[in-house]
């Protein structure tokens, strides 16, 4: 989790948040996921990463999934890009996927027909729809990102949220309880150290 990073409406994060992908999948030497919250972000990613990274890039949509899954198996340092469905029904055990990057916290799109028709019915009751529905369902789709990673007592991973408003917001702390109890990183030289400790072949 970056401490210094803009947030996700910042008109400067999709150029940071490219670097800061570039530089992370650097150091785990490809063998990535990177799941981004809307298809512009996979499509801008897939443009520029593949001419800048010296691992094979595949992106969702460039072929049937079952290949791009299978293909990433295949290589142990490629990257694969991905929107939200790559976050369940991927089993990659051992070193082919050491680190998995999410760039923003994955709530759902506010006017979704089910959102949308959820939030109202919270709201009728009073409740807050915010509390009560999106950051529980966001919580869920995060650990489902964070289950890619860990498929076995073995494997051993990072997951990289580039998303500070974990840090800044006040409902940072419930997702960040959510989560197992990992060391926490802040910064690119804190992740290179944690990959050259934990991870045969990340030096």
């Amino acid at each position: 989790m970056p401490q210094d990073f803009p947030e996700p409406r910042d008109p400067d994060f999709s150029r940071r948040s490219l670097e800061e992908i570039e530089a992370l999948i650097r150091i785990s030497r490809g063998r990535a996921l990177v799941l981004f919250a809307s298809h512009r972000a996979l499509e801008e990613a897939a443009a520029v990463l593949p001419d800048r990274l010296p691992w094979p890039v595949l992106a969702q949509g460039e072929s049937p999934r079952e290949r791009l899954v299978e293909d990433f198996r295949r290589d142990v340092h490629s990257v694969l890009l991905g929107t939200a469905s790559f976050r369940q029904g991927i089993d990659v055990p051992g070193q082919a996927l050491s680190l998995v990057i999410v760039d923003k916290l994955p709530f759902a799109v506010p006017d979704d027909p089910l959102v949308a028709a959820r939030s109202e019915a919270i709201r009728r009751r009073g409740g807050n729809p915010f509390m009560e529905d999106s950051l529980p369902e966001a919580i869920i789709a995060l650990r489902q990102a964070l289950g890619r990673l860990i498929r076995s007592r073995r494997d051993r991973g990072l997951l990289a949220l580039l998303d500070v408003r974990v840090r800044t917001r006040r409902y940072g702390d419930a997702v960040l309880a959510s989560l197992p109890e990992w060391p926490l990183v802040g910064s690119l030289e804190q992740a290179t150290e944690w990959f050259e400790g934990q991870v045969p072949g990340a030096d």
